[in-house]
Parts: C-alpha cells; sequence; structure tokens
C-alpha cells in the first residue's frame, strides 16, 4: 500500500498599512523548511510599484516563515514613513 501526504497552506491575507499593501509568501525549501519573503506594493494601474524582498534565514514551518515575512513588511513601511516624514 502507497501512503501519501500532501501539504496544503493557505496564503495568509494581505494586510494594508496606509498606501501600502504587505503581503507574505513564504516558500518551500528542499529538506523541508520554507523561506520568508514579502511583497510590499502601492498605487493603482500604471502608476503601481511593487517590491518583492526575500530573506535569507530558514524557517521550520510556513506559518513562522509568514510571520517573519509580515514583520519585516511592517517594518520596512514603518521606516519608510518615518524617513518620509523627517525635514530636509
Amino acid at each position: 500500500m502507497i501512503h501519501t501526504t500532501s501539504t496544503t497552506h493557505t496564503r495568509p491575507t494581505p494586510l494594508t498599512l496606509g498606501k501600502y499593501r504587505i503581503a507574505a509568501f513564504p516558500r518551500a525549501l528542499p529538506g523541508g523548511l520554507f523561506a520568508a519573503q514579502v511583497s510590499i506594493a502601492s498605487g493603482q494601474g500604471s502608476a503601481s510599484t511593487a517590491r518583492v524582498i526575500r530573506f535569507d534565514s530558514a524557517f521550520p514551518t510556513h506559518d513562522a516563515a509568514a510571520d517573519y515575512a509580515l514583520a519585516q513588511g511592517i517594518d520596512w513601511v514603518q521606516d519608510t514613513n518615518r524617513q518620509a516624514a523627517r525635514p530636509n
């Protein structure tokens, strides 16, 4: 008898922080670990911009990678907002 297992992961819900949409996209690595990556997007249509940040660390679970990616995305947005608020 052949037994197979499948693991399905739900994609975390993107969150909106000001004008930015932050979405985690963990990906499976060989050996059962997960890599974290986050998409940070703003704008609409032809005026939209997006960046994807990939991280070197490996995480034991899909959720751990997603949590890390979202936290890093939030930090990036907060840093960007702080820099924009600084007087020149």
